[in-house]
């Protein structure tokens, strides 16, 4: 309402006959008031504003603590992978150092048996006419030796594979369960917002 709306409005309670008079006047300026303004009810007041904000604030700091929980346990859960991941690493290295020696010592054998057929040989060049029975067993004996060094080479070969193959079978269950773990989060996170 405005001032001379309001000033009239005075003029006429205080000359009024009587209190129904003015009863209807004021019901008419109260008709008039709502008519000017129809959202009046919707009006929120300051302390409820208040209630709201200090709600809505204590909301979003609970979402905050639970998300420093969320981050911690990611932490706690990377570090733990990282050391798991460490760990097979160090396994790794051991096996591979053990199968380094394992053909280091093969190589040694076959070196050896090598130097052992050419002594074998030296001798036979000297005693050739007389021993040839015994040179076609010495080379028999040769080529069965040949034929585990081959073996052996071809089991090393295996263990190898078998090696790489169970490194790359963890890599892919440990990126799995890192993965596994970020969708996890992913989905508690966006299934509480």
């Amino acid at each position: 309402m405005a001032a001379v709306d309001v000033l009239e409005l005075y003029d006429k309670l205080r000359l009024a006959p009587d209190e129904e008079a003015r009863a209807r006047l004021i019901a008419q300026a109260f008709s008039l008031l709502e008519a000017r303004y129809p959202h009046l009810d919707d009006l929120v007041t300051t302390r409820e504003l208040s209630t709201s904000e200090l709600k809505l604030i204590k909301e979003i700091e609970l979402v905050r603590a639970e998300t420093e929980k969320v981050r911690g346990e990611l932490k706690e859960t990377e570090l733990r992978l990282v050391k798991e991941i460490e760990a097979v690493r160090g396994e790794i290295r051991e096996t591979e150092l053990r199968l380094v020696k394992e053909i280091e010592s093969v190589r040694a054998e076959t070196e050896k048996v090598r130097g052992e057929t050419e002594k074998v040989r030296g001798e036979l060049k000297e005693t050739e006419l007389r021993l040839v029975k015994e040179i076609e067993a010495v080379r028999a004996e040769t080529e069965k030796v040949r034929a585990e060094t081959e073996k052996v080479r071809a089991e090393l070969k295996v263990d190898i594979a078998r090696s790489h193959a169970g490194l790359l079978k963890w890599s892919f269950l440990f990126w799995a369960t890192q993965l596994g773990a970020i969708l996890l989060l992913m989905w508690r996170l966006t299934g509480k917002a």
